[in-house]
């Protein structure tokens, strides 16, 4: 069976089954959405799992729960619980629609609960709506709209909701790649919903450097600094060093690969957290200004930690980008007196590039275009993603990231995506994954 052209009534009428499942495709969104799976620490996986799993299970996928024992966060409490589905028409290629289920925390600001699922003014709200569970529920109904049409598939479609991407996605993708789920011969093509936007192609990332770097000092009298030697001062210095000269230089380097927003095609470093002396307390005073919480000790702060999260471009080395942090700590220790330092990296991924003439990037430029009536635009995330996983340890290229949302919106208040664009993404996707299983690189 050939690929559809233009005016193929299969085409179309797939295409029209999706536009006539809007409401369901909302309410899937919707249900997923009223899960808060949020992490850290891993509130409620296995429902989100399950809520996934049974679904498809009702549709003929053969369901598997898999968690992530012994992956970081996964425990008794908050276990790390995955969920892959697939069906099988026969012999040929496979098509992977993977998806992320944990969402990071609402914070504050919001208009609208974020867990509630509202439905408004042609958008979805919510925690969790456009990265990325809307995109989930369009991959499921893009797929089961496939299978309804009576095509005549081959190969076999795969479902998954992992999880964890939020935070580096070691109980999620990272584990299931290491043991084969994510490697031929049982994937051929993988497409992640993230919130991208309809007619572009996310071919990879910037590469990421998490480390933490401790300053130390000596522990003293509050009353009588002068005895002690505060590891708060030695960090301010090192951090004034990353805002003054560091920082000025990483705005110079500029990459040529097409990273959106474009304020991200320059190597950039964010301080993610720093926390020095006593352990975070909360104060407070009554009314006649007695304490009534936590009271401070007064000692000289010996040691104090900064998480630094630097973004490096595809013309930077990894080393390079340790080496620059290690020069200035060094530049310090020479200079500072008493200065004294420790560096432990977190983590690490060099950036990703699917190659434009991928099957996968191609079979989507052309959905989009039959799709949307016009030609996709080719863009690289700021952050990482679970394609790294799937590249590295997977060892599977054919890999990228289309779906609904705007990433401008991502881990904000009032996040949302548009019902139009749920349903553009469905058909995107079963149009791609159409051509995926034929095996066709031509319309």
């Amino acid at each position: 069976m050939s690929f559809p052209t233009a005016d193929d009534p299969r085409r179309i009428a797939l295409l029209e089954t999706i536009e006539a499942r809007e409401d369901e495709l909302v309410d899937l969104a919707r249900a997923l959405v009223r899960i808060p799976t949020v992490n850290p620490p891993g509130e409620d996986y296995r429902p989100c799992a399950e809520l996934i799993g049974q679904r498809l299970a009702r549709r003929g996928f053969e369901v598997s729960y898999v968690r992530g024992e012994g992956a970081p966060g996964d425990s008794d409490r908050y276990p790390r619980w995955n969920v892959i589905a697939r069906k099988t028409f026969g012999p040929g290629p496979c098509v992977h629609f993977n998806g992320h289920i944990d969402v990071v925390l609402p914070g504050e600001g919001w208009t609208v609960d974020p867990f509630a699922g509202v439905v408004k003014d042609g958008r979805l709200y919510g925690r969790g709506s456009s990265d990325m569970k809307g995109g989930i529920a369009a991959a499921i109904i893009a797929a089961e709209a496939l299978i309804d049409a009576g095509l005549g598939l081959p190969g076999a479609i795969e479902i998954s909701g992992t999880v964890d991407e939020e935070s580096g996605g070691y109980g999620g993708v990272a584990y299931l790649a290491e043991r084969g789920w994510f490697s031929q011969p049982r994937v051929d093509h993988v497409i992640i919903p993230e919130p991208l936007g309809v007619d572009r192609i996310c071919l990879g990332h910037r590469g990421v450097w998490w480390a933490e770097v401790e300053t130390r000092g000596r522990i003293a009298h509050g009353s009588m600094p002068f005895l002690g030697d505060s590891a708060i001062l030695h960090m301010s210095a090192f951090l004034r060093r990353i805002e003054d000269e560091l920082m000025p230089r990483l705005a110079q380097r500029r990459t040529s690969e097409p990273v959106e927003p474009p304020g991200a095609r320059v190597s950039t470093l964010n301080v993610n957290s720093v926390h020095g002396g006593q352990v975070e307390q909360r104060y407070a005073q009554n009314s006649a200004g007695e304490p009534i919480a936590d009271l401070p000790a007064p000692v000289v702060a010996h040691r104090c930690t900064a998480v630094l999260d630097r973004r490096f471009i595809a013309e930077e080395s990894l080393q390079e980008v340790k080496q620059e942090i290690i020069d200035m700590l060094d530049e310090l220790q020479r200079t500072r007196p008493g200065f004294n330092y420790g560096v432990r990296e977190i983590m690490s991924f060099v950036p990703s590039a699917t190659p434009r003439e991928a099957p996968v990037v191609q079979a989507t430029a052309r959905a989009i275009a039959r799709v949307l009536g016009r030609e996709p635009s080719y863009i690289a995330s700021p952050g990482t993603y679970d394609q790294k996983h799937i590249v590295r340890t997977g060892g599977l290229r054919d890999c990228i990231a289309y779906g609904p949302g705007i990433l401008d919106l991502a881990h904000q208040p009032d996040e949302y995506v548009g019902v139009d664009d749920l349903v553009h993404s469905a058909q995107v996707m079963a149009v791609a994954a159409w051509q995926l299983l034929h095996g066709q690189s031509q319309v």
